[in-house]
């Protein structure tokens, strides 16, 4: 006697894909995925008059670029100028080249008041600074290519910061006769605005060598 062979039952496809459907829908409520995320900014159209094309030349004296490339040479240029530092040694001054440090106070000053160097405009700081005149508008932007030794990035980064530490202890001396570390917490924010560390740091880029 033959054997009956039994019949598998269908699965019912429809409701495995509400299901799946349903899963899907849980896990991307739930989940958090990682975004870029970065300032939100609307580029100015193309200068159409004279009083534009000023408002453009005015931003661009206010801004030093500092460009680290993959060979580790620094460039630091402004509307001024522009220099290049081949080595660690250069940008701590040794050698016949200002250090970088001194380039940054130079260019945060602009004691020339140069129309190359950032704008000064007339600030009231309170007693006993009064009011001076400071480039509130500069920028120090600090940019890398994506191989840049750490050791160089670093020795860039710290003669930035040691340009407004020094301008600080400075101001500290003029004005209140006193080292900065020195000062009560509302003199240091007097001397904090005075000279406001303005370091805008950009994702690394391929760059190209040197000069």
């Amino acid at each position: 006697m033959s054997k009956k062979k039994r019949k598998v039952p269908a699965l019912n496809a429809s409701s495995m894909a509400d299901i799946s459907f349903l899963l899907l829908t849980f896990f991307l409520l739930v989940s958090s995925m990682d975004t870029d995320s970065g300032l939100a900014r609307r580029l100015p159209p193309p200068p159409q008059n004279e009083d534009q094309q000023q408002t453009v030349d005015v931003q661009r004296r206010n801004l030093l670029v500092v460009l680290v490339n993959s060979k580790d040479e620094t460039m630091v240029t402004s509307q001024a100028e522009t220099e290049w530092y081949q080595s660690d040694a250069e940008l701590l001054g040794r050698g016949n080249k200002a250090s970088l440090k001194d380039k940054v106070k130079e260019f945060v000053l602009n004691t020339s008041n140069s129309p190359l160097l950032p704008e000064l405009v007339e600030e009231d700081f309170g007693a006993p600074i009064g009011t001076v005149p400071v480039t509130i508008d500069h920028v120090v932007s600090l940019q890398n290519d994506a191989t840049t030794s750490y050791k160089t990035y670093i020795a860039v980064q710290n003669e930035l910061v040691k340009a407004y530490n020094e301008l600080r202890q400075e101001g500290a001396k003029k004005y209140f006769n006193s080292d900065y570390e020195n000062l009560t917490d509302d003199q240091k924010e007097q001397i904090n605005k005075l000279y406001p560390q303005r370091i805008s740091e950009a994702e690394p880029k391929n760059f190209m060598g040197g000069n």
